[in-house]
């Protein structure tokens, strides 16, 4: 009876670890078939997202097209459609709209701009309408003479800064600048890139910070693709993480976190003065005074020389524009009165219209960037007075106007004290 039982025990312990072996082949056959899914979908979700981003050569072929036909010209045309000196490399685009890539003009590198139409965007299933292109190049018009062009670009100067006394020697910058062959005259397709040039408000900022070298020097352009400068380290500040952690990691530790790769403290406070420098020299400029609205890091970077740069000139908008973008504005409370990140109004609650004064000045919004990148790593004497003044600096409330006194002190207090600790340094 036992000899009949054994086999039957056996038979059935057998089958149970057949069973098992079986269920863990398909569970590690699903686990695997579910890797491979959602690996191939996240591949393929990144590789639709780089192709709609990243549109450089329809960028380029667009230009060059245009270019061949004779309707635009200018300093980086010839390199970049005849020569092919001047080519894209990396794609760092962020808006499909914006095409940006790294890129090289013979042995000197830079950044490559362009603009492309606009993008429709369609659900799946759903053919693709086609893309509308941006109206551009068709200004000035055949027969424009070039003092009527000086006319247009000093009235389109005029809309955007204000009134101010220096808008004819600026005029005439522009008109050198867009002379891309340097033979002494603008002609109608070097005038036609100009004018879509300075459509976009990050040029034209562009061009005014550039004599002080608070922005990347403009290299060249064709049509609206312009070549600047590259700045070799930025943003200023931060650490970039996997989007899966950005949601997990608490404020405290990443801000923390993003000042873990930053240069010496010497040479912080080298970068940190050319910011100051900067909110100075936009506060009652030679064109008008300007506000900060967006002081992310990733708006800026540095040299090798650690001379800041303000990357992406777009954060910053005259004071002209910003009254009247205010004054447009209905509000029911404070929030609703803000441009960018850093511009905010207060909400005249009776009339439903924000304010057009600044909370807070350039300069408390400066200080407020800097203290943690500046305080890290600060010098044990220094850094009780160093809080102090930053502490006070991003006290300061109101527009700058209002407190020029208070404001010119607090700011060549900081500037002296920072000067002081790196005057006797090489990183001077």
């Amino acid at each position: 009876m036992a000899r009949g039982l054994f086999p039957r025990a056996w038979i059935k312990k057998s089958l149970f670890f057949q069973a098992r072996i079986s269920f863990v082949r398909v569970k590690y056959l699903f686990l695997t078939w579910l890797t491979v899914f959602v690996g191939g979908w996240v591949i393929y979700v990144q590789y639709s997202n780089y192709t709609e981003l990243c549109r450089g050569q329809e960028c380029k072929n667009a230009i060059c097209d245009k270019y061949r036909r004779g309707i635009i010209d200018g300093s980086a045309c010839s390199s970049l459609c005849d020569k092919d000196t001047l080519y894209l490399g990396r794609c760092l685009s962020t808006s499909p709209n914006n095409q940006v890539y790294t890129g090289g003009w013979g042995d000197v590198d830079g950044v490559i701009r362009c603009q492309v139409g606009e993008v429709l965007h369609y659900e799946l299933g759903e053919e693709p309408e086609p893309r509308r292109e941006a109206a551009v190049f068709d200004k000035p018009t055949r027969g424009t003479s070039v003092e009527k062009f000086r006319k247009m670009v000093f009235n389109h100067l005029k809309s955007k800064l204000g009134e101010q006394a220096n808008l004819a020697s600026l005029v005439t910058q522009i008109l050198s600048v867009a002379d891309g062959n340097k033979d002494g005259h603008v002609s109608l397709p070097e005038a036609r890139s100009a004018w879509a040039l300075l459509q976009l408000d990050e040029v034209l900022l562009g061009l005014l910070l550039q004599e002080r070298g608070h922005t990347p020097r403009l290299m060249g352009f064709c049509g609206d693709l312009y070549v600047t400068e590259r700045v070799p380290y930025g943003p200023l500040y931060g650490v970039s993480l996997p989007w899966p952690l950005e949601a997990w990691v608490p404020s405290g530790a990443r801000r923390s976190m993003d000042q873990w790769f930053t240069p010496s403290w010497p040479r912080k406070a080298k970068i940190s003065m050319g910011l100051l420098e900067l909110v100075e020299d936009i506060f009652h400029g030679n064109y008008g005074s300007f506000l900060m609205c967006d002081l992310s890091a990733g708006h800026f970077g540095y040299t090798d020389r650690h001379d800041l740069r303000l990357t992406d000139p777009r954060a910053i908008v005259s004071e002209d524009a910003f009254r009247r973008t205010m004054r447009a504005l209905h509000c029911e409370k404070d929030d609703d009165c803000l441009l960018g990140a850093d511009c905010r109004t207060s909400c005249d609650v009776a009339l439903k219209r924000c304010r057009e004064e600044v909370t807070q000045p350039n300069l408390a919004k400066a200080c407020r960037a800097l203290r943690d990148y500046l305080l890290r790593g600060v010098p044990s004497e220094l850094r009780e007075e160093l809080e102090r003044q930053l502490y006070a600096c991003m006290a300061l409330r109101g527009s700058a106007g209002q407190m020029d006194m208070e404001h010119s002190l607090i700011l060549n207090n900081l500037k002296a004290l920072l000067w002081r600790q790196i005057s006797h340094t090489k990183d001077s």
